[in-house]
């Protein structure tokens, strides 16, 4: 099952990935991660399933490429969050990808590991950016992918119903509604 969550900035989606990554077993892949200094955000940094962290944007670091105001740092995606993604895609049954986003679509070898990623198997659960891009229209419009909005009304269900959506799949729910 592949399951995208989109929304606006700031909704919760690195939240709801984050807590959807404790409760699942056997996942590999990263989330992101504000950087904040003095109460001001200055960047993001990646975090893998396997706790490695590396720089993904900031501020004050002049990485080569920039969106809106963060220099992003594509060694560190790709060398960090991209083997994240292709080591979960060998050894485990969940992919967690936070995000499918602006910054990180610059990299050609996370678009190449995300197509392998959906063309693949296993389950997937990855935060998506809202606004249209070609690559991310293709990503949502693939068949058996399912898209949540996340909102501030749907905020604390969504857990619930991303969780059995996939147990379902899993053919993990005995519960037919019979009784």
């Amino acid at each position: 099952m592949k399951i995208l969550i989109t929304g606006r900035p700031g909704v919760g989606k690195t939240t709801l990935i984050k807590k959807l990554s404790c409760l699942l077993q056997n996942a590999g892949g990263f989330y992101t991660e504000e950087i904040r200094e003095s109460g001001k955000r200055i960047g993001f940094k990646i975090v893998t399933l396997d706790g490695e962290e590396g720089i993904l944007a900031r501020t004050d670091l002049p990485f080569p490429y920039r969106v809106g105001k963060y220099y992003v740092n594509l060694k560190d995606l790709e060398e960090i969050g991209v083997r994240s993604l292709e080591g979960a895609l060998r050894e485990k049954n969940l992919i967690i990808v936070d995000e499918i986003g602006k910054m990180e679509l610059l990299s050609s070898k996370f678009r190449e590991v995300v197509e392998k990623i959906f063309d693949s198997e296993k389950d997937v659960i990855a935060t998506i950016k809202k606004s249209s891009d070609p690559f991310v229209e293709r990503i949502k419009s693939r068949d058996g992918v399912v898209v949540f909005e996340l909102n501030e009304k749907n905020r604390d269900s969504l857990l619930k119903e991303i969780l059995y959506v996939l147990k379902f799949n899993r053919g993990e729910n005995n519960d037919t509604g019979a009784d």
